[in-house]
């Protein structure tokens, strides 16, 4: 005589009325017997709905899920309707599970069209745009409240920070610059050669370097060490809950790590501008002197009726406002930093990122400000 328990074990009854399959589920399911396929049970037969009722189910465990499983991805190939109403709420939770996992392993089948995915584009930019203009209100706020009591400002770390933003920075700034001025010198002195106007050389060097070049490459520089050195700290204070400590005390991550740092650059950076121009400037002497025999004093005096103030103080106005922009890129990035490894990564790689995007922008904009203005 059969025992009680595999009478009723892993039974299904399906019947079809008009194009709605009725799928009941009875006894007992478990893993210990064998279990019905859903390949047997449909047959012949190609429904438009298949509904699962499990009011006459006594136990279940993954071989049930299993079973579901199989008739939910015959749906999604067949285009039939699966209704699961009719089920365990833990068992649903389950296909759910199941169901993101195979989205996830094969993403072309969940993948949205055109419009689709420029719209997801487009809101994705507006999140970010509003969370980056919210944190630079923060940043005002804290800055503000800095100004108003001076002495809550954590000088001593603003200080440690212009070090290594700072003096830290000079040997990649200095040699960069010094390349940078090499090579524009040659390329101009190529040219200008052709029609005797080697002098000329100290001219181009000299309004490129101040103007444009040396306040660019210090801060690509500055964003590719210093940014991505922010990011990744604050990541790491975030990964650690150091963060959530100082919100639970009642501090403000912004005034405690990020002001003294966006300080410290906001301060460095016209300061390694100035570094990076002399030393273009002296590349620039170096290939004039050895290729085309002009005398340093006279490529020197050249470049002084050259430049004037106005050439000096845009390019410390673009190296201030470059030193602010890397500073919000990388804290900004770092604070939302995923609480993992490869979490503090990608904020570092997006700080960089973030902060050569800031420096192009802004110097986009000052170009226009400067022609406005006859600078």
């Amino acid at each position: 005589m059969p025992d009680a328990s595999e009478e009723v074990a892993s039974l299904v009854e399906a019947q079809l009325e008009g194009d709605q399959m009725s799928v009941v589920l009875k006894g007992r399911w478990s893993t210990s017997v064998r279990r019905p396929t859903w390949k047997a049970i449909r047959g012949e037969r190609w429904p438009a709905v298949v509904r699962f009722d499990a009011g006459a189910l006594q136990g279940w465990d993954s071989s049930l899920l299993l079973f579901v499983s199989e008739a939910e991805a015959w749906c999604a190939e067949a285009g039939a309707r699966c209704d699961k109403e009719g089920l365990d709420p833990r068992l649903r939770a389950m296909l759910a599970e199941i169901a993101a996992t195979r989205a996830k392993a094969n993403p072309s089948a969940s993948r949205p069209g055109v419009l689709a995915s420029i719209g997801i584009a487009g809101l994705d930019l507006v999140e970010r745009t509003k969370g980056i203009f919210g944190f630079v209100g923060s940043c005002v706020l804290g800055a503000v409240s800095a100004a108003r009591h001076p002495k809550r400002f954590r000088w001593r770390d603003c200080v440690a920070e212009m070090q290594q933003c700072g003096a830290m920075a000079l040997p990649i700034v200095g040699v960069i610059s010094l390349l940078v001025g090499l090579i524009m010198a040659y390329q101009a002195a190529v040219q200008l050669r052709q029609f005797g106007a080697d002098i000329y050389v100290a001219d181009l060097v000299g309004l490129s370097v101040v103007r444009e070049m040396g306040p660019m490459m210090a801060a690509v520089v500055l964003a590719g060490r210093t940014g991505a050195a922010f990011a990744a700290t604050l990541g790491n204070m975030k990964m650690n809950e150091e963060i959530d400590a100082l919100q639970t005390l009642g501090v403000s991550p912004v005034e405690f790590l990020v002001l003294p740092r966006m300080l410290a650059l906001g301060v460095m950076m016209p300061l390694l501008a100035m570094y990076a121009n002399l030393l273009g400037i002296l590349g620039g002497m170096y290939v004039s002197m050895a290729l085309l025999g002009i005398p340093p004093s006279a490529y020197w005096i050249e470049t002084q009726l050259t430049l004037d103030l106005s050439d000096i103080s845009t390019g410390l106005i673009k190296s201030a406002t470059f030193g602010l922009l890397i500073g919000i890129a990388g804290c900004l990035r770092g604070l939302e930093a995923d609480r993992s490894a490869a979490g503090v990564g990608r904020a570092a790689t997006s700080a960089v990122v973030t902060g050569i995007l800031f420096i192009i922008l802004a110097d986009a904009l000052y170009a226009v400000i400067f022609q406005i203005l006859g600078w």
